[in-house]
């Protein structure tokens, strides 16, 4: 389960009717449909899904990061809730913009699933985390570098003066991923976005990664958006769980009530395939299929076409309502819209 923290009940930051587009040569491809979430501040909420189920487009474009072929509905609405207590609509912004710049990085940073691409191979660890404070904080280059040294050691790297002076490719896999938190924090963010940060990591390093993160947000009490498609590692950090699907929300609620009383089938079918010490000998259960290409996008519910409790004539012709579980549980499903409060 994921450590208590001190959370308020302002949001940070509220996404409303999100929808994300991309002109290709095949086509419009929608890859966020129409979706909604907030972040309270010094909450963690966790985003899991398969991939190509637009975790990362989604809060990419927080930080106005997507491509050029891009298009954001002019519906969608991302407000954030800058230090100043100013609420910025992202949206409204440009993205070469003075204000979008002082944010991004600034008040929200983002951690790649990758160090090794995100850091320039011919510069040292240490002159890439000092450009960042520079950029983003008023302070000297002597401020900036003793600042880029306590924050290495602050993330667990031994000998941090002599680290500040390697090259990304002298650090181990877990390293970089420590110097890349490094970097994401040098800042003292509001808003941390995590994009899969311990994917390429074995269990032991990745389990010190996710200990390390809970134990900055409680120190620095910024909130984090972690994304992963990894219910297990989800729920020792997440306060809060959506599950997504082919660009659609299809469940949200607190941790202990996704991985306890998950209520859609695809969370179920996740839950399912997670390893576990005691069905050691057992066969993991995969869930059957593929998710659909974004050009060919199923009607109804996106997950019917995988769905083991699929309701012909309902779930392949309508998209189902939010049904409301609990105050802080709610699901897109047919099988549960008798409960509708």
């Amino acid at each position: 389960m994921a450590i208590t923290k001190e959370t308020t009940d302002a949001n940070l930051l509220e996404v409303k009717n999100l929808k994300i587009s991309f002109k290709t040569d095949e086509g419009i491809i929608t890859a966020v449909d129409g979706i909604n979430f907030s972040v309270k501040q010094g909450q963690t909420l966790g985003i899991v899904g398969e991939s190509g189920s637009g975790k990362s487009v989604s809060t990419w474009s927080i930080m106005r990061l997507l491509p050029k072929n891009s298009i954001i509905d002019k519906a969608s609405s991302i407000q954030f809730q800058r230090k100043s207590g100013k609420v910025v609509e992202i949206t409204n912004l440009k993205p070469n913009s003075r204000e979008l710049r002082k944010i991004r990085g600034g008040e929200v940073a983002l951690i790649f699933q990758e160090p090794m691409s995100s850091f320039s191979p011919v510069y040292t660890i240490g002159n890439q985390i000092m450009e960042a404070v520079l950029q983003h904080r008023d302070v000297s280059k002597e401020e900036a570098q003793e600042i880029a040294i306590d924050m290495l050691d602050r993330v667990g790297i031994a000998n941090p003066r002599q680290r500040f002076k390697q090259f990304p490719f002298e650090l181990s896999g877990g390293m970089r991923q420590r110097a890349m938190i490094a970097v994401a924090l040098s800042m003292n963010p509001s808003l941390l976005i995590a994009d899969e940060p311990t994917t390429s990591l074995d269990v032991t390093i990745q389990a010190q990664i996710l200990e390390l993160m809970n134990e900055l947000q409680k120190d620095m009490g910024m909130s984090i958006i972690f994304i992963t498609h990894n219910l297990g590692v989800i729920a020792q950090v997440a306060d809060e769980i959506e599950v997504m699907y082919l660009g659609k929300i299809l469940e949200r609620g607190t941790t202990k009530e996704i991985i306890n009383h998950p209520q859609h089938p695809y969370t179920q079918a996740l839950l399912k395939a997670i390893p576990r010490l005691d069905h050691i000998g057992e066969r993991l259960t995969a869930i059957s299929g593929d998710i659909p290409s974004p050009l060919s996008r199923p009607i109804g519910c996106p997950f019917h076409t995988r769905c083991e409790e699929v309701i012909p004539g309902l779930c392949d012709v309508e998209m189902p309502s939010l049904t409301q579980i609990s105050a802080t549980h709610n699901v897109y499903c047919f099988l549960h819209e008798e409960r509708d409060v």
